[in-house]
């Protein structure tokens, strides 16, 4: 089957059409249409994908869809890491299938039913509120109560997108927010990658600061403490690799995102075989941690465990009621505000990931909205519910998808691959974990400098909307919030206009927005 046989037919298509299809449109703003060269059953798929019709190709859409799963593959560890915490009464194997399982039934999904080149799984931010603020928070609730509190914010979500009140919300979301929306998402992952890698580290009063490199001082080549590998050793293979990536990417090298995870991996083993015969004790730790185990032991412990919970024992809140101080109207008042913090949080941070990765594979409409965005919204609300059930934390749509749009994704068939992939995963635990952290980091790194260039974007001699950018995009990065961002970005939005006396141009949905963002900054 070979692409050099592709016959192409240009066809003029208006721009409500291509939104509506998910097509993306030529550079003359036709809609670029042409006959599959695939026949039979690859044929069926690639119109059903629509993949020779936006321009892409099986191999391009394949790479994409394990560039992204390869990014975002650690949410299996670090998610099945907190929830097994003791506090948490899971096992290591039980939330990392329930998480496993969030992540295929979403980005599936996006595959078949937004056929959208993104994935999803449960979000980093929501799953530490759970573990450290509602579960350690002594409030003695439990994780079936929490995993209720969850399936609430996933129902409230559907209601919103399927009534159309999500859209309204969207487009609520004032110009220079937006426009900060992917500067933020850039440096918020690239933030993530650096800290993934240790080339970010919490060591003095200013919380952050850039490992040293000083051979003469106290950071070690390598170092091993908890399973966790930090020193010199991922730090250089990081920078190393996005730099791989830069001069792939220049030398427009395909897959060069793909190629540069992979690359750094090998190093990664590379230099801490030569830390080995150096005789270093860590990087001999880092080969003895290797080890295969059986993954059916994990789904014995996620049946037993986790799936369900949320029915049978969710409801039961009498840990929370035995508390002194805690009785119904408390517990209403949690309720309440919980599921309002999940809900705004999901939506947000949703909004603000399905902007920023579509904006960079130029997958917007005429008015700069997502296209299938209603698709992708009841995606996440609908996956939100499963993974409820199934025993795992918000799954929402990922910031690192970015890295497969990146690569060259364009449709469902990305985020096909990228379920089958985690599907795949559920069964192969031990070696996606071969992966190391300091190698997907230099992915996320790679997309923060793809993102940056929607900073242009913003009219910065315009006071106001350039404070009302900044303070978005700089509360995502140090704030460690993409919905936090946005929340601080409309708030200021709204105050900018009160006092400037331009009070009517603030529409009825962003006051709404902007009050709910401050109850619940205020309440929680």
């Amino acid at each position: 089957m070979s692409e050099e046989t592709k016959e192409e037919v240009v066809s003029e298509t208006n721009e409500a059409e291509n939104a509506q299809t998910g097509e993306l449109p030529a550079a003359d703003g036709t809609a670029a249409e042409t006959v599959s060269p695939y026949k039979g059953f690859f044929g069926k798929v690639d119109k059903f994908f629509g993949i020779t019709k936006n321009g892409s190709g099986y191999r391009t859409e394949i790479v994409a869809g394990v560039t992204t799963f390869m990014a975002m593959v650690y949410i299996l560890m670090v998610n099945a890491g907190m929830f097994s915490e003791s506090w948490v009464g899971l096992s290591y194997g039980a939330s990392y299938i329930a998480t496993a399982i969030g992540a295929v039934v979403g980005t599936l999904l996006m595959a078949f039913f937004a056929k959208m080149p993104l994935a999803q799984a449960s979000g980093m931010g929501v799953n530490a509120f759970i573990v450290y603020t509602l579960l350690l928070g002594g409030t003695n609730l439990t994780f079936a109560n929490c995993m209720v509190f969850t399936l609430i914010d996933g129902v409230i979500f559907l209601i919103l997108t399927a009534t159309g009140l999500r859209q309204k919300i969207f487009n609520a979301i004032p110009a220079g927010v937006r426009h900060a929306i992917p500067v933020g998402i850039g440096l918020f992952i690239a933030f993530i990658g650096m800290q993934q890698a240790g080339v970010i580290v919490n060591e003095d009063s200013t919380l952050v600061t850039f490992i040293s490199f000083n051979v003469l001082g106290k950071t070690p080549f390598a170092s091993y403490v908890n399973g966790t590998v930090g020193g010199m050793l991922p730090a250089i293979v990081a920078l190393l690799g996005v730099l791989a990536i830069a001069i792939m990417s220049k030398l427009k090298v395909k897959g060069s995102i793909l190629w540069g995870i992979l690359g750094s991996a090998v190093l990664y083993y590379i230099f801490a075989g030569i830390g080995v015969a150096a005789g270093s004790e860590a990087c001999k730790q880092i080969f003895q941690s290797i080890s295969i185990s059986n993954p059916f032991n994990a789904f014995k412990d996620w049946g037993t465990q986790a799936v369900g919970k949320v029915f049978v024992d969710g409801f039961n809140f009498s840990g929370y009621l035995g508390v002194e101080g805690n009785n119904a109207g408390t517990l209403v008042v949690l309720l309440l505000t919980t599921a309002l913090s999940l809900c705004m949080i999901d939506m947000f941070d949703t909004i603000g990931t399905l902007y920023g990765a579509c904006a960079k594979g130029n997958l917007l409409d005429k008015n700069g909205t997502p296209i299938r965005m209603n698709h992708m919204m009841l995606s996440d609300a609908i996956a939100t519910c499963t993974g409820a059930i199934a025993g795992t934390s918000t799954v929402t749509t990922f910031v690192e998808s970015s890295a497969g749009v990146a690569a060259g994704g364009k449709t469902g068939f990305t985020a096909l691959v990228t379920g089958l992939c985690f599907l795949v995963a559920m069964f192969l635990s031990p070696i996606a974990q071969l992966i190391p952290r300091s190698a997907t980091a230099t992915a996320l790194i790679w997309v923060g400098v793809l993102m940056m260039s929607s900073v242009t974007k913003v009219d910065w001699n315009d006071a106001g909307e350039a404070i009302v950018a900044f303070l978005t995009f700089i509360t995502m990065v140090l704030g460690y919030s993409i919905s936090h961002g946005i929340g601080i970005g409309i708030i200021a939005y709204v105050l900018v206009k009160l006092c400037t006396g331009k009070i009517k141009e603030i529409s009825i949905a962003t006051w709404i927005i902007g009050a709910l963002f401050l109850v619940t900054f205020l309440l929680t």
